[in-house]
């Protein structure tokens, strides 16, 4: 309930439902969303990467509603690029993900130190900005990488989908003190 524009929409009169001003819900407005997508070799078995950016694709749109910042790191081969410096989600979709290919090895602890040097640098920014990690990837790396000291909030999304999984996700999220969710819960969901 908006108080204040509630008494301002009464004014001298008797305050009936006709004046009632509500908050919109915001979410997590403000927050900083930043997303570090696995684009490895192994993201291209079985259409992973592509469920991966379609999710991004979603998680961009539903930022933008709740008129959070949104970042993008990608990293696979030898390399782990920022794709989008945080800022405002608008205009982002799914053309703009299409032409990021994948292939070659999984630098995950490159991957997690790029997104990290991208959130020490927005709390540097605006301190008082709630921070969260997304890491989208199927966990076909040996590294362990420290955890990103500037995210308040990490989510594991587990693209790893073989006969005998390795479970290295998990077994992050666990160190880590993050959230697993694995991609086949949330599509099927």
């Amino acid at each position: 309930m908006d108080w204040i524009q509630t008494l301002r929409a009464k004014r001298n009169q008797p305050l009936d439902a006709g004046h009632l001003r509500f908050r919109r819900e915001e979410g997590d407005a403000g927050a900083l969303h930043c997303f570090v997508l696995d684009c490895s070799g192994s993201m291209l078995s079985g259409k992973r990467l592509a469920l991966a950016k379609g999710m991004v694709v979603a998680m961009f749109s539903r930022a933008y509603r709740e008129r959070a910042e949104v970042a993008l790191v990608c990293f696979g081969g030898v390399t782990a690029q920022v794709r989008r410096e945080p800022g405002a989600a608008h205009w982002w979709n799914d053309h703009w993900l299409a032409p990021i290919g994948g292939g070659g090895g999984t630098p995950l602890a490159l991957g997690v130190r790029t997104a990290a040097n991208v959130l020490a640098k927005a709390a540097r920014r605006k301190p008082s900005q709630r921070r969260l990690l997304w890491l989208l990837t199927d966990g076909r790396s040996p590294e362990t990488p420290v955890r990103p000291s500037d995210a308040d909030q990490i989510v594991i999304i587990d693209f790893e989908n073989e006969a005998v999984p390795l479970s290295r996700c998990s077994t992050l999220a666990a160190s880590w003190q993050a959230d697993y969710l694995h991609a086949a819960d949330m599509t099927s969901a």
